[in-house]
């Protein structure tokens, strides 16, 4: 491997190289520049493209050849598992699922010794943790790339999942035509915000949040600094769903009680009257006319109605999908990122 610098990059700004004590991870895409997420998007438009192509649904190059991905997973999936599998599979690696009934993750091992036998074992681990912390001991002391799929704190992948998403309704690949594009979340303060405010301000696009009031909801001080480091001009936060949508591109919203809060879920739903998406709170708050909807899923119905979910608005579908292609262009991002940087060069063949 390559010894840890910083070089121009072809791409614009910096890139980093990792060391061999320490390779490059993925736990959230404030720690990728704007060309490099720009590099990711299409590099999954190009995979999904290939596919689409091929009679098998193959692709090349396969640059997880030979490899062995853990799949470390403590809290439930389907998406990220499904797509975190097939995609491995895809690039010509190993997926080695691992639930909690499988090892011991910080059960009756520590997460420090669990991180250290598990990279002397594999080439790459998929870790979906509970707090955020958890994914930034795996990357620090297992020796090879993790790719954060969810943390308390950061949802990289399916960020890049709806950025993907959102450049398919532009008919191109470039996020560069999402400047200026108005997205408003209407939901809680929690991991999907957080890559979305760390990320869309930075390609130019702005984003208004509705969130309840109380200290549940709140804004979190690790996320805010770094949204204050990239511009927090381009964010705007109100309690109200209707000042959130008023000229919306895109409403986003989320489950309001994420596995972990079921304890809560009554009071959440009540804290949570009055942010349904529905026609009605888009026509009432000043949506564009054209609005589109995105969910990551799964979706109750609490948070919007069928008739947004299942219509001509709903992107959630296509959004889904995205979850395979991102993701794989994530696996080759780590790949590469810890050998040679290839970004840049043709689509596949």
């Amino acid at each position: 491997m390559l010894a840890f610098r910083r070089v121009s990059s072809a791409l614009g700004g910096v890139r980093t190289y990792a060391t061999a004590q320490q390779p490059r991870s993925l736990l959230t895409l404030a720690d990728l520049s704007v060309p490099e997420i720009g590099a990711l998007v299409k590099r999954a438009a190009a995979f999904k493209a290939a596919a689409a192509a091929s009679p098998r649904k193959r692709v090349q190059p396969q640059s997880l050849d030979s490899q062995s991905i853990a799949v470390v997973f403590s809290k439930r999936s389907t998406r990220t598992r499904v797509a975190s599998e097939t995609s491995i599979a895809a690039l010509g690696g190993h997926p080695m699922f691992l639930a909690p009934s499988d090892i011991q993750l910080g059960v009756n091992e520590s997460l420090y010794d669990t991180a250290k036998v598990l990279g002397s074992m594999v080439d790459g681990i998929m870790a979906r943790v509970g707090g955020h912390e958890e994914v930034e001991t795996l990357a620090a002391h297992a020796g090879v790339p993790v790719i954060n799929a969810l943390s308390s704190r950061y949802h990289p992948t399916q960020i890049l999942a709806d950025l993907l998403t959102l450049v398919e309704q532009e008919n191109t690949d470039d996020i560069a035509s999402l400047a200026g594009r108005r997205i408003a979340w209407v939901g809680d303060s929690n991991n999907i915000l957080n890559d979305m405010l760390v990320t869309y301000p930075r390609l130019g696009m702005h984003l208004s949040v509705a969130t309840p009031t109380g200290e549940a909801y709140a804004r979190d001080p690790v996320v805010w600094d770094v949204v204050n480091e990239h511009g927090a001009n381009a964010v705007s936060w109100t309690h109200d769903p209707a000042a959130a949508v008023r000229d919306a591109d895109y409403i986003v919203t989320d489950t309001w009680v994420s596995m972990g809060d079921e304890d809560t879920k009554e009071q959440r739903l009540r804290d949570f009257q009055g942010f349904q998406v529905t026609e009605e709170l888009a026509k009432r708050g000043g949506a564009q006319k054209d609005w589109r909807f995105l969910h990551c899923l799964p979706r109750k119905a609490d948070e919007v109605d069928d008739e947004v979910f299942y219509g001509p608005r709903s992107l959630v579908f296509p959004e889904a999908e995205n979850r395979k292609w991102t993701i794989m262009a994530c696996f080759e991002y780590v790949n590469i990122a810890n050998d040679s940087w290839l970004f840049g060069r043709q689509a596949l063949n």
